[in-house]
């Protein structure tokens, strides 16, 4: 599975990470075995995915949130839905 974070490195980019970092480690999910992680952060690679509004978060390529921080929970919900994927 390859998770990933789009935003410029803004307050809530950051915050997005730490969610979706949390989410994983809370699901038992090891970065590099179990998924990929990418932080994009050139607007030229955001706007290839139609990401208008950061942060933004996608799962194996399509985007599950956008211009928002999502909760935990939600995290965890988006990242559980796409393990089997």
């Amino acid at each position: 599975m390859k998770i990933q974070v789009f935003g410029p490195g803004c307050t809530k980019c950051k915050q997005t990470v730490e969610v979706v970092k949390k989410a994983t480690a809370d699901l038992g999910l090891v970065e590099g075995e179990d998924f990929e992680f990418e932080k994009v952060e050139k607007i030229s690679e955001i706007m290839k995915f139609g990401v208008i509004f950061t942060p933004g978060v996608a799962i194996n390529g399509k985007v599950v949130s956008s211009g928002r921080v999502p909760s935990l929970d939600e995290a965890r919900r988006m990242i559980q839905d796409n393990l089997n994927r």
